[in-house]
């Protein structure tokens, strides 16, 4: 479960709500593992003052994994691409070991199931250059290795050959998609995010889809 709120005291009474709502049903909560984070505007410094949880302070962080996506004070999205990296490096090494001796239709299907989920792709707004880099390689050398093919080959060359999307393809994909979800959907809060053309999720999402690939991503 996640609080969301603009204020410390609006913070503290949703925990107290929380708090008389576990004791009404005999429920308890875990203080330990209950964590608070403040998004922060630029490099402002802030006086933080103590939330507690049944009595027992909370721990405030810089990141914390939300459904498998890391989230962060700054709001930017490195972090998670590097969660999304080291999750791919190690299903492509389980493909390479495993299915080393397999043809090359039989290889590039597991390549397709395995190595391009690129989970919450379509959220990522925010991040470096680097980060970004580093996945897009981490993509382009799995597939290189899986069909033992030469390191320096062209990318575009041999996903075009064997009728696979790269990695630029899979983003657009994804975000085509989120955004056909958020505007077709009735919750007032993505209506919230649909309407707002001058938004940064929505200009990312328009720049990925009608820019060039190496002027849409950051």
């Amino acid at each position: 479960m996640v609080l969301l709120a603009p204020l410390i005291s609006a913070l503290r009474t949703l925990l107290s709500v929380c708090e008389r709502y576990a004791e009404a049903q005999g429920l308890r909560y875990n203080a330990r593992k209950s964590e608070c984070l403040l998004f922060r505007a630029g490099t402002k410094t802030y006086d933080i003052p103590p939330v507690a949880l049944a009595g027992t302070a909370l721990e405030w962080v810089t990141s914390f994994k939300y459904l498998g996506h890391w989230v962060t004070d700054t709001q930017t999205d490195s972090k998670d691409m590097e969660r999304e990296r080291r999750a791919l490096s190690v299903r492509s090494n389980m493909l390479i070991r495993r299915f080393a001796k397999c043809s090359h239709d039989v290889k590039a299907t597991l390549f397709r199931a395995y190595c391009q989920s690129f989970y919450t792709c379509s959220l990522w707004v925010d991040y470096t250059q680097g980060a970004y880099s580093a996945l897009r390689v981490q993509y382009n050398n799995a597939y290189r290795a899986l069909l033992r093919l030469p390191r320096h080959c062209s990318a575009s060359g041999m996903f075009a050959d064997a009728r696979i999307d790269d990695f630029y393809a899979i983003i657009r994909k994804r975000v085509a998609s989120l955004m056909q979800r958020v505007r077709g959907s009735a919750n007032s809060l993505l209506m919230t995010v649909a309407d707002r053309t001058d938004g940064l999720m929505l200009k990312h999402w328009t720049k990925t889809q009608v820019l060039p690939t190496n002027r849409a991503q950051k």
